[in-house]
């Protein structure tokens, strides 16, 4: 007997911002707001359903862990006790790994008209994790403002490192090549031709990395720096300038007069161009989902950070037992 797909959950209502969440990975479907140019529309790549969102391998608006981003080798010391843990992307370990967070149904604990709370339990060892990880993502909406605060608590010492993957397109359709995209970062963290940081950080300055002003996305994408070339475009992490909750990103869509300003208290945030969107995921309309269609701008912890020098540098990914794991980000749209 075939699954009935579980409907999405609603919340918000026009004028504002109205997101819809799959339960499946805790995932955006569709995040539609009122543009600049006074139109409704949908910002947000998103898939069918949850089946869709298990089968792609785009993380399309989920939220990943236990681990976003790369740990390379899949290995780590912690408390001088190696782990080990799969490997999904050329020898390392990506966004949780195959059977990540953003494959797995997430449990509605709370829901208002503004509110919803989704809740995942990941036993002691899932993956090769330690600890029992209950983890916990709010969405909300207010005004102009979708707002994602993410919490876990473990029952032992472990890494982690939660964002949300969702891509945004301002314009609803098409490219992302004409969007002017703005990052508050001096420093970036180059990569190897496997996106495993290859040392410390590095000045933005005379880089296709330097964002600090309004930046036309698909020179950015074309430019002929090796970084760039490696990653097919940009998949890099940006060290944002200072600390707590702040601004760390604009992306601004000129075609329809919007604009998404992101906050966030992490430290970093890596920028993914869909470099890798081929054609193999469809959208919920039934559309290839192709490079360029979408951007994600995640917030969260450096790349690789389990196997760095904790560090005003590599702040520690490390979470115990007592303490609490919290990330929080916020879309806000205006007219641009």
């Amino acid at each position: 007997m075939t699954a009935v797909p579980r409907p999405p959950v609603v919340i918000g209502r026009a004028p504002g911002p109205e997101l819809h969440l799959l339960d499946v990975g805790a995932t955006v479907q569709r995040l539609v707001v009122t543009g600049g140019d006074g139109v409704r529309r949908d910002v947000a790549l998103g898939l069918a359903d949850g089946a869709a969102v298990r089968s792609s391998p785009d993380y399309v608006g989920s939220i990943v862990g236990r681990y976003a981003n790369r740990i390379a080798g899949g290995r780590w010391i912690l408390d001088g006790t190696g782990f080990s843990v799969p490997t999904n992307d050329r020898g390392h370990h990506l966004h949780g790994g195959p059977d990540g967070f953003h494959t797995r149904t997430w449990r509605v604990v709370e829901q208002s008209e503004d509110a919803v709370v989704l809740e995942l339990v990941s036993p002691d060892g899932d993956a090769g994790y330690p600890g029992e990880l209950t983890a916990r993502a709010r969405y909300s909406v207010s005004g102009d403002a979708v707002e994602l605060e993410l919490t876990a608590t473990t029952t032992a010492s472990t890494i982690v490192n939660l964002t949300s993957h969702a891509y945004l397109n301002l314009h609803g359709a098409g490219t992302i090549d004409e969007h002017r995209l703005t990052v508050p970062a001096r420093a970036y963290t180059p990569v190897d031709d496997t996106s495993i940081p290859i040392g410390a950080h590095e000045p933005v300055d005379g880089t296709p990395f330097d964002l600090r002003r309004p930046t036309a996305l698909g020179a950015v994408v074309r430019s002929d720096h090796p970084q760039v070339r490696s990653a097919r475009g940009i998949d890099h992490n940006f060290v944002v300038d200072g600390g707590g909750w702040r601004p760390v990103a604009v992306l601004e869509g000129p075609a329809t007069r919007t604009r998404m300003e992101l906050w966030s208290d992490q430290p970093g945030l890596q920028v993914y161009t869909g470099n890798f969107l081929d054609g193999s995921a469809l959208d919920r309309e039934g559309r290839m989902l192709r490079q360029g269609d979408g951007i994600a701008l995640e917030p969260q912890r450096h790349p690789d950070s389990p196997n760095r020098q904790a560090g005003p540098d590599w702040p520690s990914a490390v979470l115990r037992p007592g303490e609490t794991y919290r990330s929080r980000m916020a879309w806000v749209f205006s007219a641009c």
